[in-house]
Formats: structure tokens, C-alpha cells, sequence
């Protein structure tokens, strides 16, 4: 008696997008943008402000938008997610909050 042969399938999809891996790259990307401000005893989470915290100036926020359009492409894009803000949550935005906008827009373009 032989055994069916196991046929194992490859897709070209990218795994689904979790927190964490986003908030590692997010993470990269602060640190490339801090490298040139001898900051390197920044410690970003979640919970960190990108005001308070990381005192990144708006100068900074255009160069992340960069950085996260080329990492994810279309799906990401920061001006339209701040446009829709009020001036004190763009001032209290947290890592956190644009890793969960990051995740949802990947999720979402997954689905479709």
C-alpha cells in the first residue's frame, strides 16, 4: 500500500499583518529618522508619542510618510490618516494608534 503523494501549495500572498511585526518595522523607521539627532537611547512602544515622546517635528511625520509608503505602498497612507484628526489627537498620536491603522489597512487590502 503506497501513500497518496502530499502536494504542498505555494501562494505569493503575504502573511496576514500582526502588531508586532508592524511595530517592528514602524520601530526601524523612527530609528532611521532619529539616527541623524544622536538619539539613541529612544525606546518606542505602543504607548509612545510622537510628539512628547520622540519630539518629531512635522518635517519628520512627512519623511515617516515616506518611509511607510514605500514600505507598504498605497494601502498606507499617513496624511489621509491625520487629515480626518482634530489638532490634539495629532498632537497625543501614538505608535500604537498608527500601527493599528497600518494593520487594519493591510488587513483590509488583504481582503480584497
Amino acid at each position: 500500500m503506497t501513500a497518496a503523494p502530499h502536494h504542498r501549495t505555494t501562494t505569493d500572498t503575504p502573511p496576514p499583518a500582526t502588531e508586532r511585526t508592524v511595530l517592528a518595522e514602524v520601530t526601524d523607521m523612527l530609528l532611521t529618522l532619529l539616527d541623524g539627532y544622536g538619539t539613541d537611547d529612544v525606546e518606542i512602544g505602543m504607548e509612545t508619542t510622537f510628539n512628547r515622546d520622540l519630539e518629531l517635528e512635522s518635517i519628520d511625520l512627512v519623511a515617516l510618510a515616506g518611509l511607510l509608503q514605500e514600505r507598504y505602498g498605497e494601502r498606507v497612507n499617513l496624511a489621509e490618516f491625520v487629515a480626518g484628526m482634530e489638532f490634539d489627537e495629532i498632537i497625543d498620536l501614538t505608535v500604537g494608534r498608527l500601527v493599528g491603522y497600518v494593520v487594519a489597512r493591510l488587513d483590509a487590502a488583504g481582503a480584497n
